[in-house]
């Protein structure tokens, strides 16, 4: 009887074992939505911490802050291109809420942005795992899944950022016999006159460029996956390491991960970025749209300014983009890890 009641207890200790295993696995699952909290979380962080740094890069990336030789010069100081007197220029003429212009539509971009980015990469890399590669993570896995992130990421969020840029780029205008005036009152106002001048259409300026862009999404983040096993393997610690060691060994993966990553891929696929910002800005010369298409808009770039312009704007860009990847994927791997996946 001794014998039949330790059995049973045996049982009952394999049964408790199996459920509590079945119940962490099951935490380790979590659902997909944990993806979309995780990506919206760190843009959130990102696009407030960031906002003048990318108020500085988008202006440096139009031409309307690179051209010199302009009229009513005299009446309204010109902001200089170099990037130091630029920033001095902007506090001296518009004002420290300048450094601010576009963080409404920044914030309506950002962070639903982030939010389908890591949304459908994370569940496109499981999924492709699965069908592809046996459930195991490989470069290509990571790569299909970043360019599904990219291209929904870019066909929902395209009318947003081409507002940002347009009110960014937007300053008062002095006219013979009148008082300096903003050509957008707000988002609302911008919306409407795109609307009205160029049509639905026109909230999609820059979208080619945006989906070349996922050229740069796909490289920074396979780039991410692969240094994190790096700087993962090479920080190991070792059994017995206090938790701080830990969470610092895994915060330096992370953190040098991302910005090398996004420095790397900055480097490598800049130029799209001074294109989408030239096609979304849409100015005109003589009445007539002087950047009608993706090529076209290169071969302008390139005639007028020559290499460097489709290099303006990478000082701030980097400088705003790099801490933007490490606070970004900082915060996403920080949700993931908080709900335990």
């Amino acid at each position: 009887m001794q014998e039949s009641a330790r059995i049973q207890g045996r049982q009952f200790d394999e049964s408790v074992s199996v459920n509590t295993a079945h119940v962490l696995e099951k935490k380790k699952a979590p659902g997909p939505w944990v993806h979309l909290l995780a990506g919206a979380s760190g843009g959130l962080a990102t696009a407030i911490v960031t906002s003048p740094l990318d108020v500085l890069r988008t202006r440096l990336q139009s031409d309307i802050y690179r051209v010199s030789d302009r009229p009513f010069a005299a009446s309204f100081p010109t902001p200089k291109t170099n990037t130091a007197n630029i920033i001095s220029s902007i506090y001296r003429i518009e004002g420290w809420p300048a450094f601010f212009r576009g963080l409404g539509p920044s914030l309506a971009g950002v962070v639903p942005a982030t939010a389908i980015k890591f949304y459908v990469y994370g569940n496109c890399k499981q999924i492709g795992a699965n069908l592809l590669n046996h459930g195991q993570d490989s470069p290509f896995v990571h790569a299909q899944a970043a360019i599904c992130a990219g291209i929904a990421t870019a066909t929902a969020t395209n009318p947003i950022w081409l507002v940002k840029t347009r009110l960014q780029l937007d300053r008062a205008q002095t006219h013979a016999g009148e008082a300096p005036a903003r050509r957008y009152r707000n988002s609302v106002d911008c919306v409407r006159q795109v609307i009205r001048h160029e049509g639905i259409r026109g909230l999609y300026r820059g979208m080619s460029a945006s989906y070349l862009g996922t050229v740069e999404t796909a490289l920074h983040l396979v780039l991410y996956e692969k240094l994190k096993t790096v700087f993962n393997q090479s920080l190991k610690t070792t059994e017995g390491a206090s938790p701080t060691w830990t969470e610092l060994a895994h915060w330096a993966s992370t953190s040098g991960a991302a910005g090398s990553a996004k420095l790397a891929a900055n480097l490598l696929t800049y130029p799209h970025e001074v294109v989408r910002t030239r096609l979304r800005q849409a100015p005109k010369e003589n009445g007539i749209p002087k950047y009608t298409g993706l090529v076209q808009c290169f071969r302008t770039v390139l005639k007028e300014e020559g290499m460097a312009g489709m290099y303006g704007g990478l000082v701030p860009h980097t400088a705003r983009s790099v801490p933007s990847a490490v606070i970004t994927l900082g915060v996403y791997e920080f949700v993931l890890r908080l709900v335990g996946v």
